[in-house]
């Protein structure tokens, strides 16, 4: 094992009501991308945060550069050289790169911080890992992408030889990844190692050396990149085969009503928008970053003003103005950002899938506790949410089924209208199979949905139409029949 720079064996860790880890091990070797995954409640994070001194061990062992060491703190991992660099990034966002840098190992004289060294061991730092952002620049004046960057250097500050990365990819551009694989590579190079954990799975191939996967808390395997396919590797997450073949025709009749009309909508970064809405139909939204196409749903919503243009329901033209009209119209909203505007991460379960329609739940001041109780459970069944039980909170589920509690909760409140934003996004394939089965589901009873999706292949797999915005604008409508991504992208980029 000298050549191995980490091995975890045999780890297990228990919370109330759940074994999360049974039983796994990882190797990670020096100069190696090592790709961690699973769907969401595998374990991965749960495995990391042991590592990092997060969570305590139940049993097992970890060994780093060939000895046998007790992690219990941040600190202590920090101290051997293991850092994790989380999906959402810890900097100081009205300080600069250089204070994010050193922030607690701030370079002293006398008593007071020595900011010429400061900036001067940042730009030597961020010039040794080809990093070019100015260590005077405040981090509220970066990209994602650059604060990414920033948040990596200040990890190797440590003296770091593992780094940990959760997805690393989730907010940024195309261009942006390619960067960040150039800097993954620059970093293997060097020598570091890199535990990689990602939802996306075609990426996988460009930056990871090995897989080690995860199921339900256990180890799978691990295989080297170069000899398992995207469809194996699918197979060996979730148990079972998960097919993702495009729609080749719209399962909506012709004569299907209009239940939303939007017409000539104006605001900002919305620029003359007209569409519609049939029942039964999966309306997809396509375009790139920027495109407006969330700007317009928080209009239809309520959640931004209307500078002009008209909202037809059911034939009727509405007033919609705030979040509860669109929902006294039947219409819900699933948030691209699920934990700021979906969900009270610090609540239950029960409480946030009851929240849309506490009303119908109280009578006389008082809540109908065994009345909530039985719906949720009955929403937590249909739905396949994972929980211990309903009380759990929900910043201790997983990224897919705290997406299912949004859904659950607009289930309950039984709207007719549903607009999903980025309803797959962190997520892994097998809760995205799911979430598509539900929305299946959903347009067998007659509801309706609004997909916004920055992925095609997920568009051309739901929608029974798609339109296309760019800056700000519709640029074109596509049948599912004739729509290719080749189309899509051509109206997604006819302003640029």
């Amino acid at each position: 094992m000298a050549d191995v720079l980490l091995e975890m064996k045999n780890i297990q860790k228990r919370f109330a009501g759940v074994h999360a880890l049974d039983d796994v091990s990882l190797t990670v070797n020096p100069g190696e991308v090592h790709a961690l995954i699973g769907e969401n409640g595998a374990g991965k994070s749960t495995l990391m945060k042991v590592l990092t001194g997060i969570y305590e061990k139940d049993g097992g062992t970890i060994s780093y550069r060939g000895e046998e060491i007790d992690i219990k703190t941040p600190n202590d991992a920090q101290a051997l050289g293991i850092t994790m660099i989380h999906q959402e990034l810890n900097l100081m966002p009205h300080l600069t790169v250089a204070e994010n840098i050193f922030i607690g190992k701030e370079p002293m004289k006398g008593i007071f911080v020595d900011e010429r060294k400061a900036n001067t061991d940042a730009k030597e730092l961020l010039e040794s890992l080809n990093i070019d952002i100015k260590p005077t620049t405040p981090i509220n004046k970066l990209t994602i992408a650059k604060q990414q960057m920033v948040e990596i250097a200040k990890a190797l500050s440590y003296d770091s030889s593992l780094l940990i990365m959760d997805e690393p990819s989730a907010a940024l551009t195309e261009g942006e990844i390619q960067d960040l694989f150039r800097f993954i590579r620059d970093l293997r190079e060097k020598g570091h190692s890199i535990i990689y954990i990602s939802h996306r799975l075609d990426e996988l191939p460009q930056i990871a050396d090995r897989i080690t996967v995860l199921r339900d808390g256990q180890y799978v395997a691990t295989v080297n990149m170069e000899d398992v396919t995207k469809e194996q590797i699918i197979s060996m997450m979730v148990g079972r085969v998960i097919y993702e073949e495009p729609k080749t025709q719209s399962n909506v009749p012709e004569d299907a009503p209009v239940v939303l009309q939007v017409k000539n909508l104006v605001a900002p970064h919305v620029k003359d928008v007209s569409f519609s809405l049939r029942k039964g139909e999966i309306l997809g939204f396509a375009g790139l970053m920027g495109a407006g196409r969330t700007e317009t749903m928080r209009l239809i919503f309520g959640a931004d003003p209307l500078t002009s243009g008209e909202i037809i329901i059911n034939g009727e033209q509405v007033n919609i103005k705030s979040p509860s009209d669109a929902v006294s119209h039947s219409i819900s909203y699933l948030s691209e950002d699920r934990r700021a505007f979906g969900l009270a991460i610090g609540l239950s379960l029960q409480d946030n899938a009851i929240m849309a329609d506490l009303p119908e739940y109280s009578r006389r001041f008082f809540m109908e506790g065994k009345r909530i109780r039985k719906v949720v459970n009955q929403y937590v069944d249909r739905i396949s949410i994972r929980t211990p039980s309903i009380n759990q909170l929900v910043q201790n589920l997983s990224g897919g089924n705290q997406q299912k509690i949004v859904v659950a909760k607009w289930l309950i409140k039984n709207s007719d209208i549903f607009i999903f934003d980025e309803p797959t996004r962190g997520i892994d394939v097998g809760a995205k199979s799911e979430i598509y089965s539900l929305m299946h589901q959903l347009v067998e009873e007659g509801k309706s949905i609004i997909m916004v999706s920055s992925e095609i292949p997920e568009l051309l797999r739901m929608s029974d139409r798609i339109v296309v915005m760019c800056e700000g604008r519709l640029t074109g409508e596509l049948d599912i029949s004739e729509a290719t991504q080749e189309k899509i992208m051509h109206y997604a980029t006819m302003n640029m």
